[in-house]
């Protein structure tokens, strides 16, 4: 059989056989004289979804009651991730309990995720709550720290110096929850507790009829 008795009994699988051959090559060609891709020439940050100027923040908790608020000159809302870069923040974390007066703070940076569940306040952070019934006023310093403002909760690798009232703690690396008052420092902890002033006697009523009178001084046998 000649062969191009072949190609005419088998004309349709030659083709398809021909045509494959065909568009790989050109493939190939394409690969190879196709430029090379161009290379992104930008560097710095996600693309910001919006910026805020001069702005006020509030974030609730699921029972609707305020998780934080911020005041800060300067927000940017990221596509990716939704989540906030806010520059020079002045915060308050309230405690929801009556005559309890808010924690209030500020630091260099903030980022807030996007449920508003995770805060981290970066760079030095300070912080500080007013007196109020028979508890001293407190403050804060320390950096770079980690919070969960619906729950109230703080931690930080960072040196962390405390005073409240004529008391003081220092240590490196903090957790603390401000709903329950309590602090954990756990390396190079040193503090101060002078001893707290007595309270003053209450003065002696005078006596009435047929009441006694407890002798003054030491007594001594005659």
């Amino acid at each position: 059989m000649s062969f191009r008795s072949y190609l005419r009994d088998r004309g349709l699988p030659v083709a398809i056989v021909l045509i494959g051959l065909a568009t790989g090559a050109a493939q190939l060609l394409y690969w190879w004289l196709a430029p090379a891709p161009k290379v992104s020439e930008f560097v710095g940050p996600p693309r910001s979804g919006y910026t805020l100027t001069n702005f006020q923040l509030w974030s609730y908790d699921v029972d609707g009651l305020p998780s934080f608020e911020m005041v800060a000159p300067h927000l940017e809302r990221r596509e990716n991730d939704e989540s906030l870069y806010i520059n020079t923040p002045d915060f308050t974390l309230p405690s929801n309990e009556a005559g309890v007066p808010p924690w209030l703070g500020k630091s260099l940076y903030a980022w807030v995720d996007k449920s508003g569940t995770l805060l981290k306040l970066q760079g030095p952070v300070y912080m500080h709550r007013a007196a109020f019934a028979q508890t001293d006023a407190a403050e804060m310093h320390t950096s770079d720290v980690t919070a969960w403002p619906k729950e109230n909760r703080m931690v930080t690798d960072a040196p962390a110096h405390m005073v409240q009232g004529p008391r003081t703690l220092n240590g490196v690396g903090m957790r603390a929850n401000l709903n329950t008052n309590h602090l954990e420092l756990f390396d190079e902890v040193t503090g101060s507790f002078p001893p707290r002033p007595k309270k003053s006697q209450a003065a002696p009523r005078p006596a009435g009829p047929g009441t006694a009178h407890p002798a003054a001084g030491t007594g001594q046998a005659g």
